[in-house]
């Protein structure tokens, strides 16, 4: 039986807040040379993918920061949604080109995760699978400092520039997860609205639902004040929802609700662009503290287990399909819905505040529990997500793999405002076979 609130015998009274330095603004990546020198980098990793690369402007980056007299070593190899195996050859890249001063990611959150694991794995001794968090890997924490990172992302919704997580696929044992540690964090994200206009309309629908969600997770996520009390040492990035965090949670709301289908449908509105990158920077700034539950664990198993589902908007260099995924923000937000109405008892008024601020769709049902899985609904029809996970190739024969993968995701669901068994789970998973 699931219960709706956590009564620790000795309540949490410290909540705990970390972002990194920020530069915002169009242009902003031209003082990327600046910022490098004033960190006292002379030999710098620029970690990119091949997409990004192909678009010239990680070689613009890369002239302009050689120009303020620093070299550039690029690896433009990283994995859309990267793997154990795709994170190891960038590391063995790093560490044969090494050393290095300082490691620049410029791309999405797959090329910010891959830049995170090089540093860790160039810094420290080990293999990938110790750091990696527990029971998928041994969760080992870093013993060495991890050298700067500046993070400019190229779209609009992981938050990985903010936050301590590095988010990979471990393909033998078909799951997601991540690694998780206060020492992945960046320690300057440039944030230049201008780098994501090139982003293709599939791709800012499926990075602004990972927005959304950021916001919505911790935003909903278990009070501080929920669970037991620590002792310094043990406490972790995700503390659950507080006060600050909330405040970064709603105004990234207010900005979806203006500036999502906007975006989707001109991207070459640079207002709209601009207001989606603000929201995902304070989503990140939100998330990246309070942290993320159901519909992130879901998301795990979902892209670990995916096997003919080829995303509109995302083909290879070569203009054919990429290899089947569901990228990370879809594979949130088809389970949205869904965990919302499960967790509605949780905390009503801040489900019923959410599906007021993002707007449309609140109105077109008077049982409170379903305004916001209705606010959900009708903005993932809105710009064209998958309706559900049948969509993507999952059907009722497939709820038993996926429900495994979902558990196995306890630092995520740590979080949940409900505690989440198997039948939820299930349950959950079950109702998202068919969104509509």
């Amino acid at each position: 039986m699931s219960s709706p609130s956590y009564h620790p015998a000795h309540p949490e009274t410290v909540f705990t807040y970390a972002s990194p330095a920020l530069k915002f603004g169009v242009g902003a990546r031209h003082e990327l040379g600046h910022d490098l020198a004033a960190l006292g980098a002379r030999r710098v990793l620029v970690v990119t993918d091949p997409g990004v690369a192909a678009t010239g402007v990680v070689d613009r980056i890369a002239e302009r920061v050689r120009g303020d007299g620093i070299e550039v070593v690029v690896f433009a190899d990283s994995r859309v949604e990267p793997t154990d195996t795709s994170l190891e050859e960038a590391i063995a890249f790093a560490r044969a080109e090494g050393p290095f001063d300082a490691v620049v990611a410029v791309g999405g959150g797959s090329s910010i995760d891959t830049a995170k694991a090089v540093n860790l794995l160039t810094t420290n001794d080990g293999e990938l699978m110790d750091y990696v968090n527990a029971p998928v890997g041994r969760a080992r924490a870093p013993q060495h400092p991890l050298l700067p990172l500046i993070a400019l992302p190229t779209t609009t919704g992981t938050g990985s520039e903010s936050t301590t997580i590095c988010v990979l696929d471990v393909v033998a044992q078909h799951v997601k997860t991540g690694i998780s540690h206060p020492r992945l964090r960046p320690t300057m994200a440039i944030v230049d609205p201008e780098l994501t206009v090139t982003q293709p309309s599939a791709v800012t629908a499926a990075s602004g639902m990972d927005i959304l969600c950021h916001a919505l997770e911790s935003y909903t996520a278990r009070p501080y004040t929920s669970f037991d009390a620590k002792q310094p040492q043990e406490r972790v990035p995700y503390c659950g929802s507080n006060p600050i965090a909330d405040v970064w949670s709603e105004r990234a709301m207010a900005l979806l609700a203006t500036a999502f289908r906007t975006a989707v449908r001109d991207g070459d509105d640079l207002q709209a662009r601009e207001q989606m990158s603000l929201a995902a920077t304070f989503a990140g700034l939100g998330f990246g503290n309070a942290g993320v539950h159901i519909p992130h664990a879901n998301a795990y198993p979902i892209a670990g287990q995916v096997t003919t589902f080829h995303p509109p908007g995302y083909p290879d260099l070569d203009g054919q399909p990429a290899h089947p995924m569901v990228p990370h923000g879809m594979a949130v937000s088809l389970t949205a819905p869904a965990a919302f109405r499960f967790t509605f008892e949780a905390s009503p008024e801040r489900h019923l505040r959410a599906a007021e601020l993002l707007g449309p769709g609140a109105d077109r049902t008077d049982d409170p529990r379903e305004q916001l899985p209705s606010v959900l609904t009708t903005l993932m029809r809105d710009i064209d997500m998958p309706a559900g996970i049948g969509a993507v190739g999952f059907g009722a024969g497939d709820i038993d793999d996926l429900v495994e993968g979902t558990l196995k995701q306890q630092r995520l669901l740590a979080t949940a405002p409900r505690e989440v068994g198997e039948d939820d789970a299930a349950q959950i998973l079950t109702e998202s076979i068919e969104l509509w």
